[in-house]
C-alpha cells in the first residue's frame, strides 16, 4: 500500500465526519476503499434508513472489490435492519481484507460482524485509530465499546 494502514483510516475518520448532521442518531460511520494503495471509493452514513458507509462505498466501486481492503470506523453491521447487513454486503462484494476502528456496543451486532466476516474468510484486524474513533462516535453509541 502506498499509505499506512493509519493514514487510510484517519481517511475514513474525516469521510464519517461528513455525516453529521444528515445521519441523526445513527453513528457517522466512514468507509474507504482501497486497491493497490489508492482510494477507489469512499462513504459515510447517510440519513436513517439510506445507504450505510459500506454500502455507498461499494455503490461507487468500479469493477470488483476482489483486490479491495476496507478501512471501516465502526464495525460492519451484521443484521439486517432499515438497511441490508453492511458485513454481508462486503462479504459478497469479495472484499478479502477489512481494517476496523472500534467494534459496535450495539447488542444486535457487538462482535457478529466481525465474526460474519471471519467466517467468510475475509482478513480483520480491529483497533486501528481506537482512540480517535471513540472521540468521533461516543455521543452517537450511548456508552463505551
Amino acid at each position: 500500500m502506498t499509505g499506512t494502514v493509519e493514514h487510510f483510516m484517519e481517511l475514513a475518520l474525516t469521510e464519517g465526519r461528513k455525516a453529521i448532521p444528515l445521519c441523526g442518531d445513527n453513528p457517522p460511520v466512514g468507509c474507504l476503499l482501497v486497491r493497490g494503495g489508492e482510494v477507489v471509493a469512499c462513504g459515510h452514513t447517510n440519513v436513517p434508513g439510506a445507504p450505510h458507509a459500506e454500502a455507498m462505498a461499494l455503490q461507487q466501486l468500479a469493477g470488483n472489490a476482489t483486490e479491495v481492503t476496507a478501512f471501516v470506523t465502526l464495525e460492519p453491521c451484521s443484521f439486517h435492519g432499515r438497511t441490508p447487513s453492511c458485513a454481508k454486503a462486503l462479504i459478497d462484494a469479495g472484499v478479502k481484507k477489512v481494517y476496523v476502528a472500534i467494534m459496535d456496543p450495539d447488542p444486535r451486532n457487538n462482535g457478529r460482524g466481525i465474526a460474519l466476516l471471519r467466517e467468510a474468510g475475509i482478513a480483520v484486524e480491529v483497533g486501528v485509530l481506537a482512540a480517535q474513533a471513540i472521540a468521533d462516535l461516543q455521543p452517537y453509541l450511548g456508552k463505551a465499546p
